[in-house]
């Protein structure tokens, strides 16, 4: 027996379920990858991006690394934008980031873990999204795209949007002032109220 005779186990009752639901599911789900949304969220365990949204496999495209970074130097986050983009024709992409994330924890206060602290110099150093050229040449040629900021609270389940919804390079710098303004005033996490004084 195997150390992962379990989760074999587990993946088989998990298609064994689906199929007594939908015979045909997997059939469908090998013939097409046509996902209108593309996310980009943090690699944490306990952030699973289809059960946060409610959506079946095929229905969203995702990237994931620790800290939900985007870097220009990052192939293989620049090349799933890219194909989300080019080939599979995405409308959104949701860029989600989660209250409590270590890896923004440790980049903010430049706590060293060897070789990830190389990469998380990038959550301070990261451009919007919107900057990248992947996104600019989509919007120059007219497709419909839009680019927008979640967080996730694991401490209740609730995807929050922060406001950021960019569809082209006029909308970017009127949303980001917009969003600054609304992030100043909005409450904070798990419906408590942000106090101004």
């Amino acid at each position: 027996m195997g150390q992962l005779d379990h989760l074999l186990k587990k993946n088989r009752a998990w298609a064994d379920g689906i199929k007594a639901q939908d015979p045909q599911f997997f059939h469908r789900l090998s013939n097409q990858q046509a996902p209108e949304y593309l996310w980009i969220g943090c690699a944490d365990s306990r952030v699973p991006a289809n059960q946060i949204v409610d959506l079946l496999p095929g229905e969203l495209f995702v990237h994931r690394n620790v800290a939900n970074v985007v870097v220009h130097t990052d192939f293989n986050c620049l090349s799933v934008l890219q194909f989300a983009i080019e080939v599979l024709k995405v409308k959104h992409i949701l860029v989600v980031g989660h209250y409590g994330c270590g890896g923004v924890r440790a980049a903010l206060l430049n706590e060293g873990f060897g070789l990830i602290s190389n990469w998380l110099r990038h959550v301070q150093d990261v451009g919007h999204v919107c900057q990248n050229n992947i996104v600019q040449e989509a919007w120059r040629r007219g497709q419909p795209l839009t680019v927008h900021g979640f967080v996730y609270d694991v401490a209740d389940g609730i995807l929050r949007d922060m406001g950021l919804s960019v569809a082209s390079e006029e909308d970017r710098e009127r949303v980001r002032q917009n969003s600054i303004d609304e992030l100043v005033q909005r409450p904070v996490r798990s419906g408590r109220q942000k106090v101004v004084q």
